[in-house]
């Protein structure tokens, strides 16, 4: 049995021409976390943590000469439940796959950056500018997952171990180059 849900339909009537407005709004609905359920059709739970994406796709299409049509949905039976219900899993699962996928080639640089002993405050800040992308994109999945589906509970994890490794290799990186400044404080530094 799927978990009741209230949803809200988003139907954008937008010209085709220019095509620029189409995809903003598209792109707006996607960053919300609707999903399509059938051409020209979005689905996005109902709630108030969504609204301010609804409106900014009801000004999108507006902009584009369009508007936007938003119908609160109550499935009747429980396999009109399951065919939205279907289309928000299978996007956030998705979503849960490609974000542990990017977790992995997160590692892998660290790993490949340890192997050649690249071990240099520009590498480290470029790191951890890469963690930060993660943990916002986690935050926005998280946000969109309503589901609550343990896949989010895996990424969670490994956004940790994502963490870990990058302290492991800040650890070396302040060792190798306190220990170039003879174990005094590197070049530029304080020491206190």
């Amino acid at each position: 049995m799927t978990q009741k849900i209230d949803w809200v339909l988003l139907l954008p009537q937008i010209p085709s021409e220019p095509s620029r407005h189409r995809v903003a709004v598209w792109r707006q609905l996607r960053k919300a976390g609707a999903v399509p359920v059938s051409t020209g059709v979005w689905a996005l739970p109902a709630g108030p943590a969504f609204q301010d994406d609804v409106d900014r796709a009801g000004e999108l299409c507006r902009k584009g000469g369009g508007a936007l049509a938003v119908i609160d949905a109550s499935p009747r039976d429980e396999d009109s439940a399951a065919v939205i219900y279907q289309a928000f899993a299978t996007v956030r699962l998705d979503e849960w796959a490609e974000f542990m996928a990017d977790c992995g080639k997160f590692e892998e640089e660290i790993a490949k950056e340890i192997g050649k002993s690249k071990f240099t405050f520009a590498e480290l800040e470029e790191e951890e500018q890469s963690l930060d992308r993660l943990r916002r994109w986690y935050r926005d999945l998280k946000r969109r997952d309503v589901l609550e589906l343990p896949e989010a509970g895996s990424a969670e994890e490994r956004l940790r171990g994502c963490t870990e490794v990058l302290e492991g290799y800040a650890e070396q990186v302040y060792a190798a180059v306190h220990g170039a400044a003879g174990g005094g404080a590197a070049a530029g530094e304080d020491s206190a």
